[in-house]
């Protein structure tokens, strides 16, 4: 993946910008964090699935179901 990261002197007011190839480290914090991403993603996913499934058995909507908690 190419990284641009942007150089700004303040005291000349230049604008550099530098474009390379991300590091052996970068790529494997960048990979670590789709994949937990993923993983919470998945976990978010799972649980909304049996909420629903949950309220359709007791055959009651989400609202019915926040009224009720409250």
């Amino acid at each position: 993946m190419i990284i641009k990261e942007t150089i700004h002197d303040v005291i000349t007011g230049e604008k550099t910008i530098v474009e390379r190839e991300e590091t052996v480290q970068e790529k494997a914090e960048r990979e670590a964090m789709l994949a937990e991403f993923a993983a919470e993603k998945a976990e978010a996913d799972a649980k909304a699935t049996a909420k629903a499934a949950l309220l359709t058995q007791l055959g009651i909507t989400e609202e019915q179901a926040k009224l009720l908690l409250s």
